[in-house]
């Protein structure tokens, strides 16, 4: 009964040995396997880090460009602000020596036009007469 219990423990070993290599070998089928994804990893990583990097100079010149553009925006808002106030101003002018061109015209027309003499000569009587008022108060017509 001993040699049986000794084959038995013999055998059981044997087995297990068996066992223990078969998982060796799949254990080293699947470290290869991790080698070669960590290899395909790292380029992966390398190649994910000159993006970045090209990444990274292409929104510096993003921001250099932005700034620039809004250093040129507001030199040019600053600019459009002051000609509209001119403009405006010269309309306020305009209307105002309007306003007073139709005082003058409305001032010197008679109430009732000579059938000889055309609105366009009336106009030009009235402006004249203008003329020589300003000129008789030493301001130039």
């Amino acid at each position: 009964m001993s040699h049986t219990i000794g084959l038995i423990i013999e055998s059981l070993v044997a087995m297990l040995l068996v066992v223990t290599i078969g998982y060796c070998w799949l254990l080293n089928k699947r470290l290869l396997r991790l080698k070669a994804d960590e290899a395909s990893l790292k380029a992966t990583i390398g190649e994910l880090i000159t993006v970045t990097e090209i990444a990274e100079r292409a929104i510096g010149g993003l921001k250099l460009t932005v700034r620039e553009v809004n250093e040129n925006l507001g030199r040019d808002i600053a600019n459009a602000t002051a000609m509209s106030e001119s403009l405006k101003n010269h309309l306020a002018e305009g209307d105002n020596v309007l306003r007073r061109l139709s005082k003058i015209v409305a001032a010197a027309r008679p109430s009732e036009p000579a059938p000889t003499m055309s609105a366009a000569q009336a106009n030009a009587m009235a402006a004249q007469a203008f003329a020589e008022r300003r000129r008789a108060n030493g301001l130039a017509a």
